[in-house]
C-alpha cells in the first residue's frame, strides 16, 4: 500500500509511507535496502522530510494524525492531532511544514521544531484542498482544490492572494522556480498551467491536455519536464461497506508515464 516517498539526501535515507498496514518504511538511498520499518498511525499517505529538523512528517488520513520521526536515529518521536483529514503536505526548508486538510478546507502551518501547530488558516469553504507547493522565496502556497480552483495563498499570513480556475479532480500541485509557474494535474484530463507575473500578480497561461486519471505528478526543475502516471480502467466495481468509494481496476499493461516539456 505504498503511498509517497520522502528523501532525506543529507542523511542518505528515504522513507516510505504504507497505507495498508500502517507503517514508513525506511531505506538506504545508496543500495536500497531496507533499514527500518516504522509504526505510524492508519493510513499513512502524505509524507515529508523537513530538513532544519531532519525529521519527517508522514499524515495518516485514517486516523487524522501526523507520525513524527527522527530521521537521523530512525525513531518514532511523536505524533500531531491534526483534527481533519491530511492531503498533500510540504515542508519550506525554513522550519515549517503545511499539510492541507481536506474536510475541514484548511491549510495548517506546523513548527518542526516543537511539532506545534502554529495557524490554522481557513479555505473557502468546500474547496476540499489536495495538491500542495510552494514559492518559497516569495512565501506562496499553490494549492489544488476539489471544487475546480487554485488558492493562491501568503505562506506567513494566510492571506488568500487569488484563486484560479483548474480542472476536475486535481491530485498534484508543482511549483516551478524558474518558469515561475505553477502546474495543478487532474483526473479530467488536463494540467493547468499558472503564471506568476509579478508577487502578487498570477493568470491561467494555459491548460495542457493530458490523458483521464493523468493526477499524479513528478516534476525536474533542472530540465522543466513533468511526468504524470496513468493508465486504462475497467468497470467501477460496485459500493460496499468495506468499499464505499471504489476505484475502477487498472488493466494489465497499460501503465504509461507521461512526459511533458515545457518551453520558456
Amino acid at each position: 500500500g505504498v503511498h509517497g516517498i520522502a528523501l532525506a539526501p543529507d542523511l542518505k535515507r528515504g522513507f516510505i509511507s504504507n497505507g495498508a498496514d500502517n507503517t514508513v518504511t525506511v531505506f538506504d538511498l545508496t543500495t536500497l535496502k531496507i533499514l527500518a520499518t516504522l509504526p505510524t498511525g492508519k493510513k499513512p499517505d502524505a509524507i515529508c522530510y523537513e530538513p532544519t529538523t531532519h525529521r519527517v512528517f508522514a499524515f495518516n488520513g485514517g486516523s487524522g494524525t501526523a507520525t513524527v520521526i527522527d530521521a537521523a536515529t530512525e525513531k518514532v518521536i511523536g505524533e500531531i492531532p491534526l483534527d481533519g483529514k491530511p492531503e498533500f503536505a510540504l515542508a519550506d526548508g525554513h522550519g515549517s511544514v503545511f499539510d492541507a486538510l481536506e474536510d475541514k478546507s484548511q491549510i495548517l502551518k506546523i513548527n518542526a521544531s516543537t511539532l506545534a501547530i502554529e495557524a490554522r488558516w481557513s479555505l473557502p469553504e468546500g474547496s476540499a484542498p489536495s495538491g500542495v507547493a510552494i514559492d518559497a522565496a516569495n512565501q506562496r502556497l499553490f494549492i489544488g482544490c476539489g471544487n475546480q480552483t487554485m488558492v493562491v495563498l501568503d505562506s506567513s499570513s494566510g492571506k488568500i492572494m487569488t484563486t484560479l480556475p483548474i480542472g476536475e479532480g486535481v491530485d498534484a500541485c508543482v511549483y516551478d522556480p524558474i518558469g515561475k509557474r505553477a502546474f495543478a494535474s487532474c483526473g479530467d484530463g488536463t494540467m493547468t498551467v499558472i503564471q506568476r507575473s509579478d508577487k502578487n500578480t498570477y493568470v491561467v497561461a494555459e491548460k495542457v491536455i493530458t490523458e483521464p486519471r493523468a493526477r499524479t505528478m513528478a516534476f525536474d526543475p533542472t530540465t522543466g519536464i513533468a511526468y504524470l502516471p496513468t493508465a486504462k480502467f475497467g468497470p467501477l466495481p460496485p459500493v460496499t461497506p468495506e468499499h464505499p468509494k471504489p476505484r475502477p481496476p487498472i488493466l494489465p499493461d497499460s501503465l504509461e508515464i507521461l512526459v511533458l516539456t515545457s518551453h520558456s
